[in-house]
């Protein structure tokens, strides 16, 4: 009984301590993540003039897959003119790393020249509208205009070092090949009369067949379902004579040649010439 306290025991501290092990490494990682891993906003040098705004965005795409695509200037000025400005410009969606160059028009003038107020601020917004995610960035005025003023990253070198160069998959195919191997050397052949090697063995065996003896017939006729193949007119064309829609046979035609008759009714696909020996 002592034992299966003492195991009893010694499995529940285990549990607990495996449950505190995994509750501080995530508070770990979540710190972790707050502290180095967060978004990255950097004001950039524009090159449109006073009405451009240059920026770049740096976050974990794969832990916050999106696709940002507009940016908004917020200006909170309360004891001056203007007490508010607000601007949003949209771009080209970035899935990584990213920076752009936007024209904010007057604007941006605006709110740039209400910027010497200590108690004025500036929110920037990044929003990735199809995802529903939205960084926000909060700046002192004056900071953010000194930020601006003294920008020197350029957004092409930026994109330009940031890219993402995936390597392309390299897919190696069997070697295959349907040809078949050449038939093994042998001194036996098939004997087959298209095969000069014995021609001589089926010579003559067309001629030395005995002959077909003719015969009369009494009646012919076609029953129905013809197909109009034209086979029966081809072998005996005083007899069968081939409409737009069936077969007829021809008035008074000839009942002698059963032979031509017979083979008629045997070329016919649909089998449906019939006759009566006489």
């Amino acid at each position: 009984m002592n034992t299966t306290f003492i195991a009893m025991g010694v499995a529940l501290l285990a549990g607990v301590g495996l449950v505190i092990t995994v509750g501080v490494f995530s508070l770990l990682s979540g710190a972790f993540h707050f502290l180095f891993a967060r978004p990255k906003f950097t004001i950039l040098k524009t090159a449109k003039d006073s009405n451009g705004f240059a920026f770049s965005l740096k976050w974990n795409s794969s832990r916050e897959p999106a696709k940002f695509d507009s940016i908004r200037l917020r200006l909170y000025n309360p004891f001056s003119n203007p007490t508010q400005v607000d601007v949003t410009r949209t771009f080209d969606a970035a899935s990584s790393t990213f920076a752009r160059d936007l024209d904010f028009g007057k604007n941006l003038e605006e709110l740039l020249g209400a910027c010497n107020n200590d108690a004025a601020s500036v929110e920037v917004e990044l929003t990735a509208s199809k995802d529903a995610l939205v960084h926000h960035f909060m700046f002192k005025a004056k900071r953010f205009k000194s930020l601006y003023d003294a920008a020197t990253g350029d957004v092409e070198k930026f994109n330009e070092d940031n890219a993402l160069n995936y390597a392309k998959p390299l897919y190696h195919t069997p070697k295959r090949s349907f040809i078949a191997e050449p038939l093994p050397a042998s001194n036996k052949a098939l004997k087959i009369a298209s095969n000069p090697e014995f021609a001589g063995a089926f010579a003559g065996s067309a001629a030395d067949a005995a002959p077909v003896e003719n015969f009369a017939v009494s009646k012919v006729w076609i029953e129905p379902g013809c197909i109009v193949c034209d086979a029966c007119e081809a072998i005996y064309p005083e007899v069968f004579e081939v409409t737009d829609d069936t077969c007829i046979i021809r008035p008074g035609a000839p009942l002698d040649n059963g032979v031509l008759v017979e083979e008629a009714a045997e070329a016919c696909p649909v089998e449906v010439i019939k006759f009566t020996k006489a």
